[in-house]
């Protein structure tokens, strides 16, 4: 409450210690307050009350500083509240009911009460408590300065978003033209357990990821975006419409799952921003903008601006079952959009880089802790990692791993026995290793990785960085006659020919490749490019418009040692061993409509 004072203007101060002297009780201040504010309960008991008339003398109104990480907390500028609400009015839309699920210093609350004037009733939510009072002193101040606004009863509350019952609002204003509204946090589970966090809603894999998903990556998800799927389960079945602040992974995600989720919404938008302008966050940032009441089926959501709202840029979504980034650009590539015969695979992942990772100087392995090493060489292979993959061929690691396992889940007692510096090693550092956050290492065995197996000791692979916009595929070498490994950022296909890694080189960066990942990669992800996106290229049906005289000339760059083992000879006997089985099956789905049937992918 004290800091919710901080910020007011001295003449609004001035005001409420004249206005409060006259009140005994909170009743009447209360009685009062919601003739001049509107806001209904503004003091829920008489310590509130009281307390409130003690900081309003000026000795009591200081500032406090507390941590608001935790809380995924980006508070909303009133620029860009007041310019979401003038967009909203200027499309004719005129709110009776506003509900706002985490109102924080309550911007959109106010920009709402100064943009609509057929509002009758306002619901918030807020967890933090500086906020609340914030955000009531801030209504009460824009009343108190603007006396003649329309006033709607305003309901304020003090809770967790992720324990408020919602069920009663949604009976009491199924009647009425609603707007959803707000800046939901910026922060996913995973960050909040990193930080020990307690403002986390009820553990539950609610996308219903299978088991090995929801713990390898797919089971962390955005708090801003269960909040905003709270909002549509309670009202996408009534009038009106959603507005909210939110990161374009999240939107991608709603539409993603729009399908499945079958959400009554329709005319969806999203609308781009200024991320670092406004908040100061270097992240891709939109409005999400839908209507209520019923769906369109067709799945699709247009890319705008704020600063120009009624031109559309493009359109992503779903078209024919799958879904695209580029609807227009979709239209060109659809026929390459299929499933790659072979299986992509992620690199290592181990979580204790400073012992795992080396590099090499001076004939000596070096530690993330610049620590000079002793090991035997068995274990330890080359790694390329997602900078690495840049360059378009490599032939000589920059940095190397220890691998403890060749497979998930093996027994690492061997390493005592068989390896004594590198079991000594990790074991001096063992406590690196117990402080590994995710689950996926719990039970398993001492120093384990993931991501590792028969597919990984490969001697030829072919590379993408998961994390760079630009699609570059890269051959990797093998070194010192031993496989090169990569690490869990990137995805790679491995060969034990050459030749075979060459061809599949040739198509994966040939122009019908690319134009096709510009259509479905969602380039402004965290991770533009994954094992989902590159399982969807139909190497075959490329190489039918690639050809192989197109496909030898998209390695000239390559040196002629390594080029000359793609032949014409090499590229028939690479389709003929392939081909044949995979376009079959194909065809064969295509006549079965409710098919299961999974395409087959070659494990090399």
């Amino acid at each position: 409450m004290k800091k919710a004072l901080q910020n007011f203007k001295h003449s609004t101060l001035d005001f409420l210690r004249t206005y409060f002297r006259r009140f005994q009780t909170f009743h009447e201040a209360n009685d009062s307050l919601i003739q001049l504010c509107g806001i209904n309960d503004f003091f829920g008991n008489e310590h509130d009350f009281s307390r409130f008339l003690d900081i309003l003398e000026p000795r009591l109104i200081v500032s406090e500083i507390i941590g608001r990480r935790e809380y995924g907390d980006f508070q909303t500028p009133s620029i860009l509240s007041d310019l979401v609400c003038s967009i909203l009015l200027k499309e004719g839309f005129t709110p009776e009911i506003v509900v706002e699920p985490t109102f924080g210093k309550g911007s959109f609350i106010l920009s709402t009460l100064k943009t609509f004037p057929k509002l009758k009733q306002v619901y918030g939510v807020e967890i933090y408590e500086s906020y609340f009072w914030f955000t009531k002193f801030a209504v009460l101040e824009l009343f108190v300065e603007n006396p003649c606004l329309n006033k709607p009863m305003i309901f304020l509350y003090c809770d967790d978003i992720f324990r408020y019952d919602f069920k009663l609002l949604e009976k009491m204003v199924a009647q009425e033209n609603v707007l959803v509204l707000g800046n939901p946090p910026w922060i996913t589970n995973s960050e909040l357990s990193i930080l020990n966090s307690s403002n986390l809603p009820t553990k539950s894999n609610f996308k219903s990821y299978n088991g090995l998903e929801a713990i390898t990556g797919k089971g962390n998800f955005d708090i801003g975006e269960y909040i905003i799927l709270m909002m549509l389960n309670s009202f996408a079945k009534h009038n009106g419409c959603m507005a909210m602040l939110a990161k374009n992974s999240v939107i991608k995600n709603l539409i993603h799952d729009l399908p499945k989720t079958n959400y009554g919404i329709f005319d969806i938008v999203a609308l781009k921003f200024d991320a670092k302008t406004y908040f100061n966050a270097s992240v891709e940032a939109s409005l999400f903008k839908c209507k209520f009441g019923r769906s369109s089926h067709q799945y699709i959501c247009k890319i705008s601006s704020l600063d120009s709202p009624d031109s559309v840029e493009s359109e992503f979504g779903w078209v024919d079952r799958k879904f695209v980034s580029d609807v227009a650009l979709y239209q060109k590539s659809k026929a390459f959009d299929g499933h790659c015969p072979f299986i992509w695979r992620q690199g290592v992942k181990h979580d204790c880089s400073k012992i795992l990772e080396l590099k090499m100087a001076n004939n000596k392995y070096i530690n993330g802790f610049n620590e000079e090493l002793t090991l035997e060489d068995d274990l330890i292979f080359g790694l390329a990692k997602s900078s690495d993959i840049q360059s378009p061929l490599i032939s000589m690691p920059r940095k190397y791993i220890i691998l403890t396992q060749k497979r998930v889940g093996e027994d690492t007692s061997y390493l005592a026995d068989k390896y004594s510096n590198i079991h000594g090693y990790l074991t001096a550092n063992i406590c690196l290793f117990s402080e590994r956050k995710s689950s996926i290492y719990k039970g398993k065995p001492l120093f384990a990785i993931f991501g590792i197996g028969e597919y990984s000791f490969k001697p030829y692979k072919i590379a993408i960085s998961g994390l760079y916009k630009k699609p570059i595929f890269s051959l990797i070498l093998p070194f010192n006659n031993k496989p090169v490994m990569l690490d869990d950022t990137c995805y790679f296909l491995g060969f034990d020919d050459i030749s075979e890694a060459l061809i599949v080189l040739a198509i994966l960066n040939s122009s019908y490749t690319q134009d096709l990942l510009r259509a479905i990669a969602f380039i402004d992800a965290k991770r533009p490019y994954t094992k989902d996106t590159l399982m969807r290229i139909h190497l075959f049906k490329i190489a039918e418009h690639l050809g192989f005289g197109k496909g030898r000339k998209l390695l000239t760059y390559l040196p002629d040692d390594i080029s000359q083992y793609m032949t014409r000879e090499k590229w028939d006997a690479f389709f003929a061993k392939y081909g044949k089985v995979q376009e079959e099956a194909y065809q064969r789905s295509l006549f079965d409509k409710a098919s299961t049937t999974q395409h087959p992918s070659f494990t090399l």
